[in-house]
């Protein structure tokens, strides 16, 4: 008989698999199995051996018209000894994001600080494997990228869940962490060229956000009422070496993994300076202003603690020292203060005192010059100050 719609509708399931043959095209055929599912399929020789393909289940997208037409294009295949399935197969086997992901993180980064290793980890797992775990590497395109994108800028990926006895991973997404997922995303794919995956990197070229930068300096007035927030916190009970860890951070200008992980014996009072075997970028000298020196030096020393700034844990386990900071910035009334910008405040001070930025950049340890750029328009103007000094001289000349 011929295959029709009409036919496969009618013919049930037997006690065991049934094969029914189209008698129009040569090989072409329906499988009825037991538990009653149709499958078309193709027999037919291959290189001089018999071979049965299955084209695919009856129903939404398969008609027997359909089937029929693949199944013509299949024999043409065979005819040219070519294995029909063998693209799809093919297709099959190619490697999915999640399996680029496991094979960057496990091989890729090794390169990276451990610190860094957690924070990408943390991104891929949070935004790129919800949303492209599952997506052939060889598939992605400029355009899914782009999409990917907006769906993590518009929160598709914000989760609240609990982690620990008493922990909470909140996610909300947002520009910045679309951002920073897709910066890992295109050294992935980078990676996955590498390793013959891909032959080209389709994040090239992904339009990312423009983002606002946060550049938070304090004023007179402003740093008055931190210093008085510092000395309430601490009088309540606060942990002496957060208190002193977060002052030393404004006297420093040290990055928060910089000073929180500091060690008494990395530090060479006689030069006011700690020598620091591995930071963000690589070997560094801290060098120590009178203030931060005075700081240290009037710190109390935990016997057994290696650390300038000891948790209650002990060893080399940092001390947290967020919550008392939150409670001392709503204190300060500056709720928009981060941690960070401590450092910051700490470079505007000395670009506009009048040190040059290669000797700030050298400071904060910036390993690039253009780094340090953002603070260019702090610095003394010389085109102003000869302006003020060229109309002053006139102005007396008049007799102004």
């Amino acid at each position: 008989m011929r295959i029709t719609k009409r036919w496969i509708d009618q013919v049930e399931a037997t006690s065991q698999d049934a094969f029914y043959w189209d008698d129009s095209l040569k090989g072409f055929g329906v499988k009825v199995t037991k538990g009653g599912k149709k499958n078309f399929v193709l027999q037919c020789r291959l290189n001089g051996d018999v071979r049965r393909f299955t084209i695919g289940q009856y129903g939404h997208p398969w008609s027997p018209d359909q089937a029929r037409e693949a199944a013509l294009r299949m024999l043409a295949d065979v005819s040219r000894g070519v294995d029909p399935t063998s693209e799809k197969r093919a297709k099959r086997d190619q490697p999915t994001v999640a399996e680029l992901a496991k094979t960057y993180i496990a091989e890729g980064m090794s390169h990276k600080k451990a610190g860094t290793r957690e924070i990408e980890a943390g991104l891929t797992r949070r935004h790129i494997l919800p949303l492209l775990g599952r997506r052939k590497v060889a598939d992605l395109t400029k355009a899914d990228l782009q999409r990917y994108l907006g769906q993590v800028a518009d929160g598709k990926t914000a989760t609240d869940e609990k982690t620990k006895a008493r922990g909470r991973a909140i996610v909300k997404g947002g520009r910045g962490s679309a951002n920073r997922s897709m910066d890992l995303l295109a050294s992935m794919l980078t990676y996955a060229v590498e390793l013959g995956w891909r032959s080209d990197n389709p994040a090239k070229g992904v339009k990312k956000f423009k983002l606002k930068k946060h550049d938070r300096y304090l004023n007179a007035e402003e740093l008055e009422r931190l210093g008085d927030a510092l000395k309430t916190e601490r009088e309540r009970g606060a942990s002496e070496f957060a208190i002193a860890a977060i002052r030393f951070l404004l006297l420093s200008g040290c990055r928060r993994n910089e000073a929180l992980t500091l060690q008494w014996g990395w530090i060479d009072f006689d030069h006011s300076l700690a020598k620091l075997p591995d930071s963000k970028t690589g070997q560094k000298v801290l060098m120590f202003g009178a203030g931060a020196l005075a700081l240290l030096k009037d710190l109390e020393r935990v016997d057994d603690a290696p650390l300038v700034f000891p948790s209650a844990a002990g060893g080399v386990t940092p001390i947290s020292i967020q919550k008392v900071w939150d409670k001392v910035r709503k204190a300060a009334k500056l709720d928009d203060l981060r941690l960070h910008d401590l450092r910051h405040n700490f470079a505007s001070a000395a670009v506009s005192s009048g040190q040059s930025l290669y000797v700030v950049g050298k400071l904060l340890g910036h390993s690039q010059a253009q780094t340090t750029q953002r603070y260019a328009h702090l610095a003394p103007d010389p085109m102003r100050q000869a302006a003020d000094d060229i109309s002053i001289a006139l102005n007396k000349s008049v007799g102004g």
